[in-house]
This record gives C-alpha cells, structure tokens and sequence, in this order.
C-alpha cells in the first residue's frame, strides 16, 4: 500500500489535525489540580504579604525602641547637667556668702585696728 500524500483531502495530515483538534473531556483530577494550586498561590502570596507586613512592623517598633533610648539618654543627661548647673550655683552662693561673711569680718578688724 502506498502513502497518501499529505495535501489531498482524507489524507494523514486532515487525520492528524483533526484528533489533534478534536474536543476531549479533561481528566477528573484537572480540576482539583488547578484549584489546588489556585489556593497554594493564593496561601504563598498572603503569607509573604503577612511577612513582609511582619518585617515591617518589627522596623517600626526597632525604630520607636531606639528612638525612645536615644530621648531617654538625653533626657537623662540633660537633667544631669541641670543637677549639675544646680550644684555649681549652690556652691557659688555659699562662696558668696562666705566671702560676705569675710569681709564683713575684715572690715570689723579695720575698724577695731583704727
């Protein structure tokens, strides 16, 4: 038997065509396959949305944790430096007074010297 050529009517390449386009009915478990992985997809894309959301809060509370550390240290300087701002003007009105009081002394002495 000879083969047909491809280009008449009837011939193998109609044949091959037409059971390539045929209509078939998908298998039963291509369904499930595609939604399973419709719902794996949909599962990937909100967990690394809750962990990018996850990561991004963790920046904000980094970040107002060592905010506050930073004020806190501040804070605490400055009102050490008050304390010691304080200190030093007690210490310069005793001396003050001190000296007040030395002078009025030196000046009583002068007194009794004349």
């Amino acid at each position: 038997m000879a083969p047909e050529p491809a280009n008449q009517p009837g011939g193998k390449f109609e044949r091959d065509l037409r059971q390539v386009l045929e209509r078939r009915p998908a298998p039963p478990s291509l369904k499930g396959k595609i939604l399973e992985r419709s719902r794996r997809r949909n599962t990937e894309r909100i967990h690394r949305r809750v962990l990018f959301f996850e990561r991004l809060a963790a920046c904000f509370v980094l970040a107002a944790v060592l905010g506050g550390a930073f004020l806190w240290r501040r804070i605490a300087e400055q009102r050490k430096g008050e304390q010691a701002r304080a200190q030093v003007f007690t210490a310069l009105r005793i001396a003050g007074h001190a000296l007040s009081a030395m002078n009025a002394q030196l000046a009583e002495r002068e007194q009794d010297t004349k």
